[in-house]
């Protein structure tokens, strides 16, 4: 019988464990990290969260483990090389996060735009002002909107961003087809000219090596002072402290981020700011989506123990073993 272990307890009801495996699943919340070191020795899959370490050690442990399958688009918090040198594959859970990723970004913008979060605190507080020419926003029709990442999740905002009214330049590693373009009304642009070019930057690029502070101190220096930054991708895709320095000295004029470089470590410095709104990495955190996530990932284990392996991301690697 082949074993799963879950690191969370959250459980799609839409998923029915088939004959020949069994779950091993806290009862509540996630189990911590010595219980999965314990338990991980004698499972064939493990079913991490896209914010469960997975790292050298614990991989090490599992003497018996086959696949992982990564509850998350996302797996930086996976070892993938160190994994592929132990013969695992590697998997995600794309398409099922991109509607509900998109929505949230969206809000976001809408919210430094108009200062949604900002006015809800001085109603909450006491400290409210009325009048004309208080409480003052930026529009978001007829502005430009920078995608740093044209891929399914960028592609959903720029959907959404043209049913506002704006304009819409993009920087990806690949350019998408003509076709695309033209649907989404999106024009490809070398990333310092969307960067510089742009009211509001939403990141939707994935963390490589190649896009670790991507967004770093000099991209920041090139935004217009007026411009919002927005991530809803990875933390790490910008330098934090730049970020930082470029809130409180006006460089850019805000910025709303889910996700940070340190997380869940979130810097004083960044709480202390008045024009940054921060949420805890809730891109994907609506309970249809997390249910779609998790029926996923489970049924990545199972097609791959029946072989027909899904969202492998260290496919090359795992191409290669199939030939030996």
């Amino acid at each position: 019988m082949k074993q799963i272990l879950l690191a969370h307890s959250l459980y799609p009801e839409s998923f029915v464990c088939p004959d020949g495996y069994k779950l091993i699943k806290p009862q509540k919340g996630a189990f911590s990290s010595d219980e999965l070191a314990h338990l991980i020795t004698v499972c064939d899959a493990f079913v991490p969260m896209f914010n469960t370490p997975v790292h050298k050690d614990l991989l090490m442990a599992a003497k018996r483990l086959k696949v992982v399958s990564n509850v998350g688009v996302g797996y930086n918090n996976i070892d993938v090389p160190f994994a592929s040198q132990l013969g695992i594959a590697v998997c995600n859970t794309p398409d099922v996060v991109t509607e509900s990723t998109a929505e949230l970004t969206i809000a976001l913008l809408l919210d430094v735009a108009r200062g949604i979060t900002r006015s809800h605190m001085a109603m909450v507080q006491g400290q409210e002002r009325w009048g004309v020419l208080e409480n003052i926003g930026n529009d978001v029709y007829g502005k430009t909107l920078g995608i740093v990442g044209l891929g399914r999740i960028g592609q959903a905002v720029a959907r959404r961003a043209k049913a506002m009214g704006m304009r819409i330049l993009y920087n990806s590693r690949n350019r998408v087809a003509s076709s695309i373009e033209t649907a989404l009304g999106a024009t490809y642009m070398p990333l310092q000219e969307v960067m510089s070019q742009s009211d509001y930057i939403s990141l939707h690029t994935p963390l490589t090596e190649q896009t670790h502070h991507l967004i770093d101190s000099s991209m920041l220096s090139i935004c217009k002072p007026t411009a919002f930054l927005i991530n809803t991708a990875r933390g790490p895709v910008i330098d934090e402290e730049a970020l930082i320095a470029a809130l409180s000295n006006a460089s850019i004029a805000g910025a709303a981020l889910d996700v940070y470089e340190y997380e869940p470590k979130v810097s004083d410095e960044m709480r202390r700011l008045p024009n940054v709104v921060l949420l805890p990495h809730i891109g994907t955190a609506t309970r249809e989506t997390r249910n779609k996530m998790a029926a996923m990932a489970l049924n990545n284990v199972v097609s791959f123990f029946r072989g027909v392996p899904l969202n492998v991301v260290n496919a090359d690697f795992y191409q290669k073993s199939l030939a030996k």
